[in-house]
């Protein structure tokens, strides 16, 4: 395939059908992309002419040609040609086309991350710390006479957690991640041969040709593995699938880049430790919440394979360090408790008597052996002594390590420290013998079902749902103040009652095991009541898992953590908790508990609910109230921790979008050092499948939390600023569920102009797109519904409502107040991190969006009346959207102030384009009855293509 041309300068694109920034010429900065990007489609290109033969090729490249000239010009002619030659392809030609576009989205990312840690690695050689970095954030702290110190207190109550959630939108199978990380390490030697070559000086290097061809025909052939690698799973993913799926991240980045975090903090404050604030979640394994294929069994699996990997890479290190720990005691000391660590090893070898190190870490070694045995049922790769001894809790392995630690710091052994220990005790401190915390979530209604079944069986309450809250409130507070359980021995209680209490009696098996970090939030989905939080604290209490009662000395082991997702649930947010905390008991049990309080925020329902704007006005308004409550309870003296979980995804309409900025726009006081937020979909590849990017992100989160809670960017609103908001929010919300939800013949529009039919039958997720068989809108899950329009290219979630409520904000008697109204937007975009970081995001996903591509889409439904009555509704709002960004902002281009993504959109959206182009064709025969399996496979990976190309669609 040919890649960007850097000389061929584009026409702006028509504002009618594209919003993609015009392109500019190539910087010298660029310039290493451009090759890496021609390198591998050159390459790609090779590889489909071999496999395929040369019609294949030249194919690909008309398709390539027709499509790039109808993106860059709007060249009608271009567009006739090329919709007669799709038209024209068999099944067979057209995957192999598809194929192709595909993997190129593919290798386009992997030169795009390349290029990224190389000009982040050319600003900090030149001591130019970007935002986001640990050292600018530092520095930044410092600027404002925050000391090392303070940072290092700030971070012994700190708690920030990225949870990795498995959902309908990711479609990279492992086999794929696999050969795609090794390009991306063959693409970092590639950059280090030519460094080495430049460090010698020479005016003619022999052996750089000879190096830089043995790196190309080992990229050939992991791009060879790549075309003789099917993309798309034969069966449908299970959850044990998509539980190995998030391990391989763990491998790959977080194992190793975590701890190098750390040691880079520590280094920055002049620190000898940190505290462990910085830690992984996990929902894979225990989200039930419309999934029934997550189980008490899928559970235990989760965490067993979660403890081996952790386990498994204790070994590997510990295996290394006795290599390099071989110190003698003829030469060196070592401390009383080193000597009696290496004294109760069951190494007798009489080569090591006098290397004590080694013979402690081989018994460190058969420990460890033993804890897995006992663990995950797995048997180490070595074995100097057999197995034996267990760890009863990974506090005492850290121990051990604690010890070999002291002893080398104490006789001149410090400098060894570094190389592996310190990595090592850092990774047990953070990963222990879990790995990740599990978080457990289910719908509210289940707990309810759930309890009401165990009342009625009791002979408690024969009809527990038909009573009122109150009544329900006061029942439940008698159940949790009563120490006898509920449940009947031998009584045949429903599948859903059994299913259900296993999880619960597993979670209490499983923190036993593991330690109480293994599962540690019972997050509750469409939480509405204050009965639905005691629902699930009087599960807790019939398995054990709340022990004491809640008149006297109760405790849970699990956080109740409420998940408010709609627009009127984030409304009565506060409420809801004041009336939880108000009940007799409930403040002392959060305390004798640990006094934490974890309130999760959904994004992605609420803005399917409520359109852009109003979903993020109604979780900054949560935000501020749920810190102004659990202020209001420190002042009076019983303090708790209120942690905000954000329930993002990767697209802007279900809170995607940058993270530093994203928690920068915060509101006043609500970091405070605590956050937890999902990765999720492709952006979970995406940031974390290559290491270094791994730890750039991880390290922008730190930067950014402690930004927010030690500086404050962020002061509170003028009331004028949060009038405004107001008006805007309600003028959205009515001009989006106008279209979504009262538009006659909408649901028909959205399931024949986007592909969320064949979306819902690709084998890319273990849960439903569906919450229930229908085409209600309401009913359909928030990612597939942002996943069907990122793949038409409408993008509608992230930024449908916004110019029209602009346009009414403005509608003013006289041009004077036209103009104060439009000063009042202006200066909040300028002064408000909040309506600044949410225009940002609309500006990125406009500029994804094309109504061209669009259009081709619509052609699919065959009312032509109903198709242009709601496209043009939709394209008259684009229009709308894109002249109030341009008048607020002042910028006439999209990602004006973003040159990075610009650059990424110039380079990649001609070759996502064709994909768009078959995706349409295929599906086209597809619902005309073409049963071949062809077809499908065809629609199937152009899902994947896209998808790879947009990079945050789920």
């Amino acid at each position: 395939m040919t890649a960007p041309s850097e000389s061929a300068p584009a026409a702006r694109p028509s504002p009618a059908r594209s919003s993609t920034p015009a392109r500019h010429a190539a910087s010298d900065a660029e310039r290493p992309l451009i090759e890496d990007i021609r390198l591998l489609g050159r390459l790609l290109g090779d590889v489909i002419r071999e496999q395929e033969g040369d019609d294949t090729f030249d194919l690909v490249e008309q398709i390539r040609r027709l499509s790039v000239a109808f993106h860059r010009h709007a060249d009608q002619a271009a567009n006739a040609a090329l919709k007669r030659r799709l038209k024209s392809l068999s099944s067979e030609q057209a995957v192999r086309v598809i194929r192709a576009f595909t993997y190129f989205s593919h290798l386009a990312n992997l030169a795009e991350d390349r290029h990224h840690i190389r000009r982040r690695a050319v600003y900090e050689r030149a001591g130019r710390w970007q935002e986001g970095s640990l050292e600018h954030a530092l520095r930044r702290l410092h600027g404002h006479g925050i000391d090392a110190q303070t940072i290092a207190r700030t971070l012994e109550h700190a708690y920030i957690s990225p949870v990795l959630t498995a959902h309908p939108t990711e479609v990279q199978r492992k086999s794929i991640l696999d050969a795609e990380r090794s390009i991306a390490r063959l693409l970092a030697e590639r950059d280090e041969i030519r460094a080495r070559s430049a460090a010698q000086g020479l005016s003619r290097d022999a052996l750089l040709p000879k190096e830089l061809a043995r790196n190309e025909a080992a990229l050939r052939a992991r791009i060879v593995q790549l075309w003789q690698t099917r993309l798309l799973r034969f069966s449908k993913l299970t959850v044990a699938d998509e539980i190995e799926n998030a391990l391989s991240y763990y491998e790959t980045t977080f194992l190793r880049e975590i701890p190098r975090l750390y040691a880079d903090l520590e280094d920055a404050l002049g620190q000898s430790s940190v505290a462990a604030f910085l830690r992984m979640g996990q929902w894979i394994g225990g989200d039930r919440d419309g999934n029934p294929n997550v189980t008490a069994e899928t559970l235990a699996y989760a965490l067993s394979r979660q403890s081996d990997l952790a386990l498994r890479y204790y070994l590997t290190e510990v295996h290394h360090l006795g290599a390099e720990l071989s110190m003698s005691t003829r030469l060196v000391a070592v401390t009383p408790e080193m000597q009696a660590l290496a004294d109760q090893s069951p190494d007798r070898n009489p080569h090591r008597a006098d290397e004590p190190y080694r013979r402690a870490l081989t018994g460190v070694y058969a420990r460890l052996a033993a804890t897995l045995k006992a663990l995950s049922g797995g048997e180490a790769a070595r074995h100097a002594v057999a197995p034996q001894n267990p760890y009863p809790d990974a506090a005492q392995f850290l121990a051990e390590l604690r010890i070999i630690e002291t002893s080398l710091r104490a006789h001149h052994g410090e400098a060894l420290i570094p190389q592996r220990l310190r990595g090592l005790i850092r990774a047990v401190e953070v990963f222990g013998f879990h790995l990740a915390t599990i978080d457990l979530r289910q719908s509210s209604d289940q707990h309810e079902a759930v309890v009401a079944e165990l009342l009625r069986v009791a002979r408690v309450a024969p009809n527990y749902e038909a009573l009122d809250e109150r009544a329900r409130q006061e029942l439940l507070q008698r159940l949790l103040s009563d120490a006898r359980v509920l449940r009947v021995p031998d009584a045949d209680y429903s599948e859903r009652t059994r299913s259900e209490l296993a999880v619960f009696e597993t979670a209490r098996r499983m923190v036993d095991r593991y330690g109480t970090a293994a599962i540690r939030h019972y997050i509750i989905s469409h939480t509405e009541t204050v009965s639905d939080l005691l629902e699930v604290l009087l599960l807790q209490k019939e398995v054990g898992l709340m022990r004491g009662t809640l008149d006297g000395e109760g405790s849970a082991r699990l956080i109740v953590v409420p998940l408010f997702e709609t627009i009127a649930d984030l409304r009565h947010a506060t409420d809801i908790l004041r009336d939880f905390y108000a009940l007799p008991g409930v403040l002392d049990l959060i305390e004798r508990s640990g006094g934490e309080q974890d309130v999760m925020l959904g994004y992605s329902d609420s803005n399917k609910d409520g359109g852009i704007f109003t979903s993020n006005w109604e979780l900054y308004r949560a935000e501020i109230a749920l810190v102004e409550f659990f202020d209001e309870l420190h002042r009076s003296g019983r303090p708790v921790r209120l942690r905000m979980f954000h329930g993002r995804g990767g697209t802007v309409g279900r809170g995607g979008g940058p993270s530093y900025e994203a928690i920068l726009a915060q509101p006043p006081g609500t970091v405070r050092g605590q956050i937890r937020l999902t990765e999720q979909g492709e952006v979970i590849n995406s940031k974390y499948a290559n290491p270094e990017i791994g730890r750039r992100n991880l390290e922008t989160l730190v930067a950014a939390t402690l930004e927010a809670s030690l500086l404050q960017p962020t002061r509170a609103a003028t009331p004028a600023f949060l009038q405004a908001a107001a008006q805007l929010s309600e003028s959205s919300m009515q001009a989006y569920r106008d279209l979504v939800y009262e538009t006659p013949g909408f649901e028909r529009f959205f399931f024949n102009a986007t592909p969320i039919r064949e979306i819902a039958e690709l084998n890319i997720g273990s849960r439903p797109a569906s919450r229930r068989a229908s085409q209600r809108i309401e009913d359909l899950r928030a990612i597939p519904w942002s996943f069907s329009w990122g793949q038409c290219r409408l993008t509608l979630p992230g930024w449908y409502g916004f110019g029209s409520a602009v346009a009414q904000f403005l509608e003013r008697p006289s041009a004077p107040e036209r103009e104060r109204a439009l000063a009042l937007l202006q200066k909040m975009y300028r002064q408000w991190p909040f309506f600044r970081t949410l225009l940002s995001n609309m500006d990125m996903v406009l500029a994804k969006s094309d109504l061209g591509l669009a259009s081709r889409y619509a052609e699919l439904l065959p009312d032509a009346r109903l198709r242009r009555r709601i496209f043009t509704a939709i394209e008259t709002e684009w229009k709308r959207t894109i002249d109030a960004l341009e008048r607020i902002t002042g910028a006439t281009e999209r990602l004006s102030g973003n040159a990075a993504l610009a650059r990424s959109i110039r380079n990649r959206f001609p070759y996502i384009d064709p994909l768009h182009h078959l995706q349409v064709e295929l599906v086209r025969r597809y619902r005309s009855g073409a049963d071949d399996e062809r077809v499908r496979r065809g629609i199937h990976i152009s899902i994947n293509g896209i998808a790879a190309g947009l990079r945050n669609t789920g």
